[in-house]
């Protein structure tokens, strides 16, 4: 969940590209096939979730800023998320305020980019 200046992710997971279940924190929303299958459409054609938001497990994020498929970013109330695309995953890192969505960012991309060194 790593702490960054005293703050920590509120959840997080890995996931593979189909959905499956690689590693996650015990407060990970369960996320539904047809929300995978969002965010990986969002990746191979960036923006299709802006019009209609971003859903983890139900709960529904406003779609920000990303890198085209790299990065999803979105915003909930004083929280947010970053989804980062590997070769074969998706890493989730959801936060809280007073975590900063930079920070949030930094923790998952890092780990994103780690596991796409790796190969994965």
């Amino acid at each position: 969940m790593c702490d960054v200046e005293g703050n920590r992710l509120t959840s997080a997971a890995i996931l593979g590209q189909d959905g499956s279940v690689w590693a996650q924190s015990s407060g990970f929303p369960q996320l539904k096939p047809e929300e995978i299958e969002g965010i990986n459409k969002d990746f191979a054609e960036p923006g299709t979730l802006a019009p209609t938001g971003l859903f983890l497990g139900g709960n529904k994020y406003m779609v920000i800023q990303g890198e085209p498929n790299a990065v999803i970013r979105g915003k909930k109330g004083a929280g947010g998320v970053t989804i980062k695309k590997t070769n074969q995953a998706l890493v989730f890192g959801i936060y809280e305020e007073p975590m900063a969505p930079g920070q949030c960012n930094m923790v998952v991309e890092r780990l994103g980019d780690y596991l796409i060194e790796s190969g994965l």
